[in-house]
């Protein structure tokens, strides 16, 4: 039990964080869980349907405050959800240690680009046509890649839709509704071969529920965009140093 009070206490404090980005905190949760010693399979379908969890608290708030821009969302949600069965085929083609490193370097440059570039919000002016036409393009990069490479499209798809111009709120709230639907899917496969800890997950949910809440009232009412975007370009720096720890270990 004291184990489980100590995962719900660390998911609070990493969900209150990430939910600023729109990230979701399970790829720093599984590795956490996993140094409590919670078998792997519990582990990651705890961690994913905690993220679920997570941004549909984010989201209602975000949507309240019109932040979550859905004709943009919805292709991405599509196209992604198609594409990432075609990346994860091919990924047996192609080193994944190489791949890591390459993702790891795009994270640098993404976080770089978060903490120094200044791009011209223009989603305001443009048409739906374009802001589907974005969602199909960022959802094909982040469906395509996200499954080639076994991680979350959301890192791919913050960045991104930043530099397309988009005000970094409305780009991290918007990758946050996108998280609840591609977290899901992959918690349903984990949770479909019976890897289940209730008691962890009830734990940990008290924990993501409230640090979601927070997190989300923090980013909309209390951080400027300029603070949300430095914030994202140090998570995906975060993101980064942990993938490259884990391939040079």
């Amino acid at each position: 039990m004291i184990i489980y009070i100590i995962a719900g206490i660390i998911t609070f404090i990493f969900t209150t964080v990430l939910t600023i980005a729109g990230v979701g905190a399970a790829f720093i949760l599984i590795p956490v869980f996993l140094a409590l010693k919670i078998p792997i399979r519990e582990a990651m379908a705890t961690a994913l349907l905690l993220n679920s969890i997570a941004m549909i608290f984010a989201s209602r708030t975000y949507i309240k405050r019109k932040l979550v821009v859905f004709k943009t969302a919805i292709p991405i949600l599509i196209v992604a959800t198609a594409l990432s069965p075609i990346g994860a085929y091919t990924s047996k083609y192609v080193s994944r240690e190489v791949l890591l490193w390459l993702f790891s370097a795009f994270l640098i440059f993404a976080g770089s680009m978060m903490l120094f570039y200044t791009s011209q919000e223009k989603e305001r002016k443009t048409s739906t046509a374009t802001l589907v036409g974005y969602g199909t393009g960022v959802g094909s990069l982040a469906g395509y890649l996200g499954g080639l490479l076994g991680v979350g499209g959301g890192n791919f798809i913050v960045p991104v839709l930043v530099w397309l111009g988009f005000n970094p709120k409305k780009a991290s709230a918007t990758t946050a509704f996108i998280v609840i639907f591609s977290s899901f899917s992959g918690f349903l496969g984990h949770a479909s071969l019976g890897h289940m800890n209730i008691q962890l997950l009830l734990i940990t949910a008290i924990g993501s529920s409230i640090g979601a809440i927070l997190g989300a009232w923090l980013m909309g009412e209390k951080l400027k965009s300029r603070q949300v975007k430095k914030i994202i370009g140090i998570i995906l720096f975060g993101i980064a140093a942990k993938m490259i720890w884990n391939l040079v270990a």
